[in-house]
């Protein structure tokens, strides 16, 4: 796939990063904060580890470790119930002619599903749902429209996440966490309805 990236798609790629962790320096420690950033730059979830220091750090936060590392250990059943969804939902969409075809982009798009997760995760380890990057979204953005990425499936996508998710929690749990895949998901409906103005236009 990357032989059929435009160029301008190359160079959106390393700046299409969602997670800033700026916003975080009243809350955290330039400890905690380095811990999140390497996990960052290194494309992974928060390990076991990471996880113990942020505790042996901030003891207040070890309900929201907990939560993070639930979402991290069920990562690929939720991943794997939003593809379902997606597919249930847009059955052609991997199909010649369709948004997600040819396999390459099927798998990108779900590879996309497992890192918005991984980012969610970050924003509730750190007790903050405000986990992005502003410019960062803006190359996402950029990047979904020169790929042509077809943002109604990764809403819907997004949004099944958020409902797998949220099951393994108490409903009380679940009005606590749904601020963090809600705000995701609000920035992908924005990218939306701007791309629908440009085409009316």
């Amino acid at each position: 796939m990357s032989s059929q990236l435009s160029e301008r798609a190359k160079q959106l790629i390393p700046k299409a990063r969602i997670v800033s962790f700026k916003r975080w320096k009243s809350l955290h420690s330039d400890e905690i904060l380095q811990i999140f950033q390497q996990a960052d730059d290194q494309g992974r979830y928060l390990t076991d580890e990471d996880l113990a220091q942020i505790k042996a750090l901030s003891p207040q936060q070890s309900s929201a470790v907990e939560r993070s590392r639930l979402l991290r250990e069920q990562a690929d059943s939720i991943v794997n119930y939003a593809r379902e969804q997606v597919l249930a939902t847009y059955p052609q969409i991997t199909e010649v002619g369709g948004g997600l075809y040819p396999p390459e982009r099927a798998e990108a798009c779900w590879r996309d599903f497992w890192h918005f997760l991984r980012c969610i995760t970050y924003g509730i380890a750190g007790n903050s749902p405000q986990f992005t990057s502003l410019e960062g979204l803006k190359n996402m953005e950029l990047l979904y429209q020169e790929l042509q990425v077809p943002l109604d499936a990764m809403i819907c996508g997004l949004e099944n996440l958020k409902i797998y998710s949220l099951e393994q929690f108490s409903p009380e749990q679940q009005g606590e966490l749904t601020p963090y895949f809600e705000h995701l998901i609000s920035h992908l409906k924005d990218f939306h309805i701007k791309a629908k103005n440009k085409e009316s236009k």
